[in-house]
């Protein structure tokens, strides 16, 4: 066991916020992980799994022991008529899983390129965009109980997916460490190009014949036309999830705001966006010294250089504020704040 003390977390989180880890140490293999969940600092016994760091702000330095994930490994480990069963170790870069299935036309993820972050990451957060989510394509999820050290299969059912949620961040928050999961992808292409610009911008790319290669490469050039690169500008992507609100709130702000963008989520309820109502309260390019909010896509707020996660928590506060009190609608932070 290579444990190490007082060690900075900038280079693991995207936000690069330097908050110090009293102990820190990464796991390669399960006997490794058993071995420092049974570890016990002679302070604090907080334990905190660290994937990506891409979906994580750091308010403070963590009295305890941060455990980076470096399970590796990809495989397909069956097939069928239909589908192909992928399992993918948590520790894996999200999108190295993509890329890697998208190489073997296995269809399916293409619309989740380029989202940051780390394989375990993906089922907790039920990562998604341009229409699809990782529920999706959810096959299943080995994980440890940090308590006891044993191992249990999770089904799609028994992870009680949601919109940016699962069991993982409410009944379970905390109690497991997720090893691997495994993903059911498709042989049969069923392209889904409604969502958002991608159709626009295959047409700007002159495709005129679809396939998963050149959906992938339309969601990557828009993600990257609007979203800052954490290598070059600190921030965890979407700050705040898009909230969801009543037909009947919606119809009446819309009186007011008749460019008001809103997505049906079910028969009853509408999916806001989010980084258009931030925007419309005045916060897309702001900064107060390097803690900011991105000029091309409201809903990311940045570390422009030395901002404490303090200053970004604040910020956050701001706009919070700023929009219940224009649209009396609650924006929910998506970043787990620390």
């Amino acid at each position: 066991m290579n444990i190490q003390q007082n060690i900075s977390l900038k280079p693991y989180n995207t936000f690069s916020i330097d908050a110090k880890a009293k102990y820190f140490a990464s796991f390669k293999t399960i006997d490794e992980l058993s071995e420092l969940l049974n570890y016990k600092p002679q302070t604090s016994n907080y334990k905190l799994i660290l994937g990506g760091g891409s979906n994580i702000l750091f308010t403070k330095d963590v009295d305890g022991i941060v455990l980076k994930n470096e399970f590796r490994g990809i495989e397909l480990i069956k097939e069928n008529a239909h589908h192909y069963y992928v399992k993918a170790a948590a520790g894996e870069s999200w999108n190295a899983l993509v890329m890697h299935c998208i190489n073997r036309n296995y269809a399916g993820m293409e619309n989740l390129s380029l989202i940051p972050g780390n394989v375990g990451a993906s089922p907790i957060q039920n990562i998604g965009a341009y229409g699809v989510e990782v529920k999706d394509i959810f096959e299943s999820l080995e994980a440890m109980n940090r308590h006891d050290l044993s191992i249990h299969m999770f089904s799609a059912n028994d992870c009680v997916f949601g919109y940016r949620d699962s069991v993982f961040k409410t009944k379970h928050k905390d109690e497991f460490v997720i090893l691997n999961v495994t993903f059911r992808l498709n042989k049969q292409l069923d392209f889904n190009t409604s969502y958002g610009a991608i159709e626009q911008e295959l047409a700007k790319m002159h495709v005129h014949e679809l396939s998963i290669k050149a959906i992938s490469q339309a969601v990557i050039n828009i993600r990257t036309s609007k979203l800052p690169n954490p290598k070059e500008i600190g921030n965890a992507g979407s700050f705040f999830k898009n909230p969801v609100i009543t037909a009947a709130q919606f119809n009446q702000l819309k009186k007011s705001y008749e460019n008001m963008p809103g997505y049906t989520n079910n028969e009853t309820h509408i999916k806001v966006a989010a980084g258009w109502l931030i925007e419309q309260c005045g916060w897309k390019g702001y900064r107060n010294g390097d803690a900011g909010v991105h000029e091309k896509q409201a809903l990311v707020l940045i570390n422009q250089g030395n901002a404490s996660g303090e200053e970004i928590y604040n910020l956050s506060s701001q706009i919070i504020k700023s929009v219940s009190d224009k649209f009396d609608i609650i924006l929910e932070r998506e970043v787990n704040i620390i």
